[in-house]
């Protein structure tokens, strides 16, 4: 499902965003109160308990990654939303796992970028963004609000404040592609998460997420960076 919001000023932002939390409404059936949300098994040493609802990640990443972070809530059949992303490649999110019947797609909101973002996590379990601009702590704290007592999850691109933790790509390589040709074999991606103080290290496969990923790279670190 894709809305892309008109820049004519007689058709309200708004309506439309109300018109489409209506939908959803009707389709899911039911709001999501869950504690937390499942990740593919590739990120079960990064997010053991899964994504913690009502709250929101902060993505250095290539968009493989958060493809790949939603559909394990996808593969459970719930729905999920993604907000300024004019790229956003449906075949690769499908090939991760990504229900496209239950993915809600608003490309480019333009100025309204927080206003679509605010209706999706009203409605949508997780939903994955790329700011338009800078946000301010405030409006940070308000999403926040909305997404505690929804138990939903937020994963932006970028930095935001107040984030649950920050997801870094620190290396990436690929096997099977020749000059021109050939097939992807595999797509090794480094990642560590800095949650609470503590970062845990993982390289996952995105060529085959749902085999469960290669071998976990390092442990829980400290402050210090000593392993635990």
């Amino acid at each position: 499902m894709s809305l892309a919001l008109s820049s004519d000023p007689a058709v309200s932002a708004a309506g439309q965003l109300r018109e489409l939390q209506e939908r959803i409404h009707t389709l899911q059936g039911r709001r999501n109160h869950q504690g937390s949300h499942p990740v593919l098994p590739c990120f079960s040493s990064l997010f053991p308990a899964g994504l913690r609802g009502g709250t929101a990640y902060s993505l250095d990443t290539p968009l493989s990654v958060a493809m790949a972070l939603l559909a394990g809530s996808s593969a459970e059949g719930h729905w999920c939303g993604a907000v300024g992303f004019p790229d956003f490649g449906a075949e690769a999110a499908a090939s991760f796992g990504v229900d496209l019947d239950r993915l809600v797609l608003v490309p480019d909101p333009g100025a309204e970028w927080l206003t679509a973002v605010g209706a999706l996590v009203d409605v949508l379990p997780v939903v994955l963004a790329r700011p338009g601009g800078p946000v301010r702590p405030a409006e940070a704290s308000r999403l926040g609000s909305r997404l505690r007592e929804r138990s939903g999850v937020l994963l932006v691109m970028g930095p935001w404040p107040q984030s649950e933790g920050a997801l870094e790509a620190r290396a990436s390589s690929w096997e099977g592609l020749g000059q021109g040709h050939g097939h992807l074999r595999r797509h090794r991606v480094e990642l560590a998460l800095s949650q609470r103080g503590r970062t845990r290290t993982a390289a996952v496969d995105l060529a085959s997420p749902q085999a469960g990923g290669l071998p976990r790279l390092g442990g829980v670190q400290g402050r210090s960076g000593a392993p635990r």
